[in-house]
Protein backbone atom coordinates (compact mmCIF):
# COMPACT_ATOMS: atom_id res chain seq x y z
CA UNK A 1 0.00 0.00 0.00
CA UNK A 2 1.13 3.72 -0.79
CA UNK A 3 -0.24 6.39 1.14
CA UNK A 4 0.50 10.29 -0.62
CA UNK A 5 0.03 13.25 1.30
CA UNK A 6 0.02 16.53 -1.21
CA UNK A 7 1.14 20.07 0.66
CA UNK A 8 1.54 23.79 -0.22
CA UNK A 9 -1.44 24.89 -1.57
CA UNK A 10 -3.40 28.12 -0.62
CA UNK A 11 -4.15 30.81 -1.66
CA UNK A 12 -2.24 33.39 -4.37
CA UNK A 13 -2.92 36.35 -6.69
CA UNK A 14 -2.54 35.64 -10.32
CA UNK A 15 1.03 35.57 -11.28
CA UNK A 16 2.46 34.35 -8.56
CA UNK A 17 4.17 31.30 -8.09
CA UNK A 18 3.80 27.93 -5.93
CA UNK A 19 5.39 24.81 -4.93
CA UNK A 20 3.44 21.77 -4.09
CA UNK A 21 5.35 18.63 -2.68
CA UNK A 22 3.92 15.06 -2.85
CA UNK A 23 5.50 12.85 0.08
CA UNK A 24 5.07 9.11 0.13
CA UNK A 25 5.06 6.37 2.27
CA UNK A 26 4.87 2.57 1.79
CA UNK A 27 6.26 0.86 -0.74
CA UNK A 28 9.78 1.59 -2.67
CA UNK A 29 8.83 5.58 -3.90
CA UNK A 30 11.40 5.06 -6.66
CA UNK A 31 9.71 2.31 -8.64
CA UNK A 32 6.71 4.66 -9.42
CA UNK A 33 6.21 7.29 -12.33
CA UNK A 34 4.09 10.11 -10.72
CA UNK A 35 1.77 12.62 -11.69
CA UNK A 36 -0.19 15.50 -11.15
CA UNK A 37 -3.55 16.12 -11.97
CA UNK A 38 -6.06 18.60 -11.09
CA UNK A 39 -9.97 18.97 -10.37
CA UNK A 40 -12.67 21.79 -10.26
CA UNK A 41 -16.56 21.15 -9.49
CA UNK A 42 -18.70 19.33 -12.25
CA UNK A 43 -15.20 18.42 -14.40
CA UNK A 44 -13.31 16.02 -15.01
CA UNK A 45 -9.66 15.54 -13.61
CA UNK A 46 -7.08 17.14 -15.84
CA UNK A 47 -4.05 15.93 -16.26
CA UNK A 48 -1.47 18.05 -15.23
CA UNK A 49 2.07 17.16 -15.54
CA UNK A 50 4.04 13.48 -14.83
CA UNK A 51 7.23 12.02 -14.39
CA UNK A 52 8.47 8.61 -14.67
CA UNK A 53 10.67 6.55 -11.79
CA UNK A 54 14.25 7.32 -12.92
CA UNK A 55 12.76 11.25 -13.72
CA UNK A 56 14.22 11.04 -16.86
CA UNK A 57 10.77 11.45 -18.73
CA UNK A 58 8.40 14.27 -18.33
CA UNK A 59 5.72 15.27 -19.96
CA UNK A 60 2.68 18.55 -19.31
CA UNK A 61 -0.73 19.31 -20.10
CA UNK A 62 -1.13 21.91 -22.56
CA UNK A 63 -2.88 24.60 -20.54
CA UNK A 64 0.14 24.55 -18.03
CA UNK A 65 3.13 23.70 -20.48
CA UNK A 66 5.89 26.12 -20.49
CA UNK A 67 4.71 27.93 -16.61
CA UNK A 68 5.38 24.17 -14.67
CA UNK A 69 8.18 21.59 -13.38
CA UNK A 70 8.12 18.88 -12.19
CA UNK A 71 10.49 17.45 -10.30
CA UNK A 72 11.25 14.37 -7.36
CA UNK A 73 13.58 13.60 -5.15
CA UNK A 74 13.62 9.63 -4.43
CA UNK A 75 15.90 10.16 -0.90
CA UNK A 76 13.05 12.20 0.41
CA UNK A 77 9.99 10.21 -1.33
CA UNK A 78 8.87 13.56 -3.08
CA UNK A 79 7.59 14.85 -5.94
CA UNK A 80 6.89 18.35 -6.53
CA UNK A 81 5.25 20.67 -9.41
CA UNK A 82 6.40 24.20 -9.53
CA UNK A 83 3.84 26.35 -10.43
CA UNK A 84 4.82 30.06 -12.43
CA UNK A 85 2.46 32.94 -13.98
CA UNK A 86 -0.65 31.33 -11.96
CA UNK A 87 -4.20 32.23 -13.18
CA UNK A 88 -7.66 32.18 -12.00
CA UNK A 89 -8.62 29.63 -14.17
CA UNK A 90 -5.59 27.33 -12.54
CA UNK A 91 -7.53 27.35 -9.55
CA UNK A 92 -8.23 23.76 -8.54
CA UNK A 93 -8.01 21.09 -6.29
CA UNK A 94 -4.56 19.25 -7.43
CA UNK A 95 -3.67 15.44 -6.83
CA UNK A 96 -1.05 13.64 -7.03
CA UNK A 97 -0.81 9.69 -8.02
CA UNK A 98 1.63 7.15 -8.06
CA UNK A 99 1.96 4.39 -11.34
CA UNK A 100 3.51 1.06 -10.14
CA UNK A 101 4.32 1.13 -13.95
CA UNK A 102 6.78 3.44 -14.04
CA UNK A 103 6.63 5.31 -17.21
CA UNK A 104 5.10 8.59 -17.38
CA UNK A 105 1.75 8.88 -18.44
CA UNK A 106 -0.86 11.50 -18.59
CA UNK A 107 -4.36 8.57 -18.78
CA UNK A 108 -5.31 9.28 -15.06
CA UNK A 109 -6.78 5.22 -15.06
CA UNK A 110 -2.87 3.85 -15.24
CA UNK A 111 -2.50 5.49 -11.73
CA UNK A 112 -2.73 3.21 -9.05
CA UNK A 113 -2.91 5.70 -5.85
CA UNK A 114 -4.12 8.83 -5.00
CA UNK A 115 -4.02 11.27 -2.89
CA UNK A 116 -6.53 13.68 -1.11
CA UNK A 117 -5.70 16.56 -2.88
CA UNK A 118 -4.63 20.28 -1.88
CA UNK A 119 -6.42 22.89 -2.86
CA UNK A 120 -4.92 25.86 -4.99
CA UNK A 121 -6.76 28.95 -5.23
CA UNK A 122 -5.48 32.04 -7.87
CA UNK A 123 -7.35 35.63 -7.36
CA UNK A 124 -7.54 37.73 -10.10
Amino acid sequence: QVQLVESGGGLVQAGDSLRLSCTASGRAFGLFAMGWFRQTPGQEREFVATINRGASVTSYGNSVKGRTTISRDNAKNTVYLQMTSLRPEDTAVYYCAADLRGGATASSHEYDYWGQGTQVTVSS
